[in-house]
C-alpha cells in the first residue's frame, strides 16, 4: 500500500523554490531516509509529508487521503513527526511524559485534553524503550539535545501512527549518543510490525541499518530515488554534493569520503 505521494510538488517563497517538481512515493513496507546538503529541501519534503505545509503546486497523498481534502486533525494522529520545528511549540516547563502523552492527540502542551492510565503507562513504556525513562519527570527544559531527541521520538509514537517522520534524529549528539540512537533505530526498521520510517539526515553515518530506499535532494530537485544501493553511489552523491566522493557500506552501515 502506498502511504504517501508527491506529484510536481513545489514550494516557493518570493523568487526562490525550496522544492522544485518533486515526484516522490513512499510504500508501507519502506524505510527511507532523505539525504542532501544544506538548503536541499529535505525538512521541506518532510514536513510536508507530516501535513504541516501545503506546497506551493503539486498534489500530495498521505495514508489514502488527499492533502486539501481531508480534516488534518483526524490525519495527523495517524502521523508520527519528530522534529526540531515542534520545540517552539512544546512548553518547556512540561515533564518529558507530559510532552510524550500529548503525542496521543498530535497537540503540544497539555490543556483539557483527558489521558488515562493506559496513555501514561504507553507514554512512559515509549520513553523507556528508546532509553529515556530516567528524565520522564524531568522538565523539557531541563534535557540535553540528545534527551530530548529521544523525548520526541518517542512523543511521534505515541498514537501508534502508520508513518514515521524523524527529521535528523542525530543531529547535535556526540559520538556515544549518535550509535546509541542508531542502533535502536536500526531495530526499529527491521521490525516488520514498525510503521514507515522516513528519516532526514545530513550524514551517511547516521543512516541505521534496515533502511532500503534513499531520497537525494539538491536545490530543491530530485537527484535520484530508490532502492539505497542504487541512490548511494559514488556518482549520484558527487553530483548532489559538487564535489568528487566515494561511497562505501559495510555491515549496513554507509560512510562518503573525499575522492582526490
Amino acid at each position: 500500500m502506498r502511504v504517501l505521494s508527491m506529484s510536481g510538488v513545489s514550494v516557493r517563497r518570493g523568487t526562490s523554490f525550496l522544492l522544485d517538481g518533486v515526484d516522490w512515493s513512499v510504500e508501507d513496507s519502506d524505510r527511507w531516509v532523505v539525504v542532501g546538503p544544506n538548503g536541499a529541501g529535505k525538512t521541506t519534503a518532510l514536513t510536508i509529508a507530516a501535513t504541516r505545509m501545503f506546497p506551493t503546486l503539486g498534489a500530495v497523498e498521505v495514508l489514502g487521503e488527499s492533502m486539501g481534502q481531508v480534516d488534518l486533525c483526524e490525519l495527523r494522529p495517524r502521523i508520527g513527526f519528530a522534529s526540531s520545528a515542534l520545540l517552539r511549540d512544546i512548553p518547556m516547563h512540561e515533564s518529558a511524559a507530559d510532552v510524550v502523552v500529548t503525542g496521543a492527540y498530535a497537540v503540544t502542551g497539555r490543556w483539557n485534553e483527558e489521558y488515562h492510565s493506559l496513555d501514561l503507562e504507553r507514554a512512559h513504556a515509549l520513553l523507556a524503550q528508546w532509553g529515556a525513562s530516567g528524565y520522564a519527570d524531568r522538565p523539557f527544559a531541563s534535557l540535553s539535545e540528545g534527551e530530548r531527541k529521544r523525548v520526541l521520538i518517542a512523543r511521534a509514537l505515541m498514537s501508534d501512527p502508520e508513518l514515521l517522520l524523524l527529521d535528523e534524529p542525530g543531529a547535535g549528539l556526540d559520538l556515544a549518543g549518535r550509535e546509541e540512537l542508531v542502533a535502536l533505530l536500526g531495530e526499529f526498521a527491521a521490525d516488520p510490525f514498525s510503521p514507515t520510517l522516513v528519516l532526514v539526515t545530513h550524514h551517511l553515518e547516521e543512516i541505521p541499518p534496515g533502511i532500503t530506499h534513499a531520497l537525494l535532494l539538491a536545490s530543491g530537485r530530485v537527484v535520484a530515488a530508490g532502492p539505497i544501493d542504487q541512490v548511494l553511489t559514488d556518482e549520484h552523491m558527487s553530483t548532489c554534493y559538487g564535489i568528487p566522493l566515494s561511497i562505501a557500506a559495510r555491515d549496513g552501515r554507509w560512510i562518503a569520503t573525499y575522492r582526490r
